[in-house]
């Protein structure tokens, strides 16, 4: 396993006693454990205290934006889902919503409430990893283990509608890759049920850990002011007060009735902008989309059997012109520019990954803290490394 290197600097003053003191560079990464994937952190510490902090990154970049651009609309798909691997489903949907948008597409309404209900199970899946692994980086073993059992629930009836369990390749341009079986809408109101009713388990764990609440109580506060300044997303915005959410602010697919009055969608925010209110709201989180994929499931239960999909031509292509469709993905925005010449493969298409964002905050957000809080606010920024290169 790999150590932390280092290597000092000039002397920077002289401490107390006339002991001389040294900044030391600490290079955090890029295989240390403390980091989430292949990300390498280069901090500069005065003792215990950190100074400055560099994320470096690009250790995992695949060069996904150019890969578009030498494939058709439909193989795109399977690149897209790839850069946050915990959020593949909501991934693909920027990419198809992007292609339909461009080709006045009117996408078949069973479609459109099947890809929310999907897409609310896929954040869940996202939630859950990180209530689990979040704790594991603080030393607490045994929330991973609740947290993974409630994500084998969710992936079964997931994996049954696609075929995959991370990577689902289930959207296509105009609507899903085939119908859902039969009978699994009445398997996925068991699995929400059964992970609801077990979900104390978990929040007994964490809510009321004295020892992971003393890590992360006034940890790594995030100002509103430097969230906006860097463009940072998703419930790490919301938990220091920014009342933001694209579902509700701008919605796509079924989010305007489930977020209109008399939906069951809410926004969860938190003021205090810690490692703590960080993770509280992402514990919220999942009981919303838990209630929006269940009235989801009372929506397609409702209605008349009919197409999933649009029929498409053997060789698609898209109108020449530009759009920016942004979706609410499980850990913040995801954008992505499309630039068409009216050919079947893109131009260009641009992603805006929400992680990139979140990340880049480091540097402003460590400086000051010790080397002992660096975990606790690493792993509350909840990114995944692919969606920062990808």
């Amino acid at each position: 396993m790999a150590q932390p290197t280092t290597n000092r600097e000039l002397t920077v003053g002289v401490g107390a006693g006339g002991l001389a003191t040294a900044d030391m560079v600490l290079n955090i990464g890029p295989q240390h454990p403390a980091t989430h994937g292949v990300l390498r952190l280069r901090i500069v510490v005065d003792g215990e205290r950190i100074v400055s902090a560099e994320p470096i990154i690009g250790y995992m970049h695949r060069g996904a934006e150019k890969l578009f651009e030498v494939r058709d609309y439909r193989q795109i798909v399977v690149l897209a889902n790839r850069h946050d691997w915990l959020s593949a489903f909501s991934s693909e949907l920027g990419v198809v919503l992007s292609v339909e948008s461009m080709l006045g597409m009117e996408v078949p309404e069973r479609a459109v409430w099947a890809r929310t209900l999907l897409a609310e199970l896929n954040r869940v899946l996202n939630h859950l990893m990180f209530l689990g692994s979040y704790p594991l980086e603080l030393g607490a073993i045994t929330p991973v283990f609740y947290a993974f059992r409630e994500r084998e629930e969710l992936q079964a009836v997931m994996e049954e509608a696609s075929g995959g369990r991370m990577h689902y390749m289930f959207n296509r341009v105009g609507g899903l890759k085939e119908d859902l079986p039969a009978g699994w809408l009445g398997r996925v109101a068991h699995a929400i049920a059964a992970v609801r009713s077990r979900m104390p388990d978990l929040e007994s764990l964490i809510v009321g850990n004295e020892i992971l609440r003393a890590r992360t109580r006034g940890v790594g506060v995030l100002t509103p002011e430097t969230v906006a300044a860097y463009g940072v997303s998703g419930p790490i915005a919301r938990a220091s007060g920014l009342n933001i959410d694209l579902r509700r602010d701008a919605p796509y697919l079924a989010y305007a009735g489930l977020f209109g009055e008399g939906g069951p969608g809410r926004v969860v925010t938190r003021t205090d902008g810690d490692c703590l209110a960080r993770l509280e709201v992402l514990l919220e989180q999942t009981h919303v989309s838990l209630d929006l994929a269940e009235h989801c499931l009372d929506v397609l239960a409702s209605l008349p059997q009919g197409p999933i999909n649009v029929r498409l031509p053997k060789v698609l292509k898209v109108p020449e012109g530009e759009i920016y469709t942004a979706t609410e993905n499980p850990l913040g925005f995801n954008g992505y520019y499309l630039v068409s010449r009216g050919e079947k493969t893109p131009w260009r298409l641009k992603l805006r990954s929400a992680s990139f964002n979140n990340v880049s905050v480091l540097s402003e957000l460590l400086p000051g803290h010790l080397i002992a809080d660096m975990v606790a606010i690493l792993g509350s920024m909840f990114f995944v490394v692919g969606d920062i290169d990808k």
